[in-house]
């Protein structure tokens, strides 16, 4: 019996751990005060254009399901999961690398559809883009 209690005992603090770790992951997360990471470097220019639209999500090369709501952009030489601000048209969206491509000469950036929206950017254009810390 000793045995029995010892391992309830041990059983019910990972599960007090664990849902300590969820409430403040959930917390945390939904903290709207929380500052975005600086800026490093200087502005860079870039050609960027919208991806193609598909009919249903498609999984990138970076292990990202790409779909309608999906914010990031695809560039043939940056690390996934490397941060990056996209400027255009006034507006500053921090985002990140999410997929390989694009295939286009000169073309340095595909950005998914949701940023394109949140950008305002319809077409082939330049953008300015620098690196997050």
């Amino acid at each position: 019996m000793p045995h029995s209690t010892a391992l309830r005992a041990a059983l019910l603090a990972a599960v007090t751990l664990v849902a300590v770790v969820i409430v403040l992951a959930v917390t945390r997360g939904g903290n709207s005060n929380e500052k975005l990471p600086p800026a490093a470097g200087s502005w860079y220019r870039a050609l960027a254009a919208p991806y193609v639209a598909t009919a249903k999500p498609k999984r990138g090369a970076c292990g990202v399901v790409i779909g309608k709501r999906t914010m990031g952009v695809a560039n043939p030489v940056l690390p996934c999961g490397v941060k990056i601000y996209i400027r255009f048209n006034g507006k500053e969206v921090l985002t990140q690398v999410i997929d390989r491509g694009p295939d286009v000469p000169g073309r340095e950036f595909d950005v998914t559809r949701a940023l394109a929206r949140t950008i305002g950017l319809t077409s082939t254009a330049t953008v300015d883009w620098r690196f997050a810390k």
